[in-house]
C-alpha cells in the first residue's frame, strides 16, 4: 500500500498553499456564502456579490468546477440555463467559511477601532 505525501503548506512547492490561496481569496469565499442555501444561475450570483466584475466572477467560478468545489450545470433550452452549484467537497467548506464570515460580523467594530487607532498615531 502506498503511503499518503506528507503535506506542507510551509512549503512553497506544495499545492495545499495554492489551495490555501483559493480558499482564501475573498470572491472564493463569497460565492460559496452566496451558494450555500442552494445552486444559483450567474446572474444572480452577480447581484448577490455586489462589487465582482464580470471577468473576476467568471474566474472566480472557473477556478472553484477546476478545484472539484462547485459544479456546473448547463440545461438544453434557448438561451442555454446555466446553474453553479456547490459540491460535496465545496460544501464541506460551508462550515469553516461560515466561522471566518460570523468572526468577519463579529470583530469588525473592534478592527475598525483599531484602525482608526493605529492611523491616529
Amino acid at each position: 500500500m502506498q503511503e499518503e505525501p506528507q503535506w506542507d503548506p510551509y512549503s512553497k512547492a506544495c499545492p495545499t498553499r495554492r489551495l490555501l490561496d483559493r480558499i482564501g481569496d475573498r470572491w472564493t469565499v463569497l460565492v460559496v456564502g452566496a451558494l450555500a442555501g442552494g445552486p444559483m444561475r450567474y446572474t444572480a450570483l452577480a447581484r448577490r456579490i455586489e462589487g465582482v466584475s464580470q471577468k473576476m466572477l467568471t474566474q472566480t467560478l472557473r477556478a472553484l468546477e477546476r478545484d472539484g468545489l462547485l459544479v456546473r450545470t448547463v440545461h438544453p433550452v434557448i438561451p442555454p440555463h446555466v446553474e453553479y452549484e456547490l459540491s460535496t467537497l465545496g460544501r464541506s467548506l460551508l462550515p469553516v467559511l461560515g466561522a471566518l464570515e460570523r468572526w468577519a460580523i463579529d470583530n469588525i467594530s473592534g478592527v475598525l477601532a483599531a484602525r482608526d487607532g493605529y492611523d491616529r498615531d
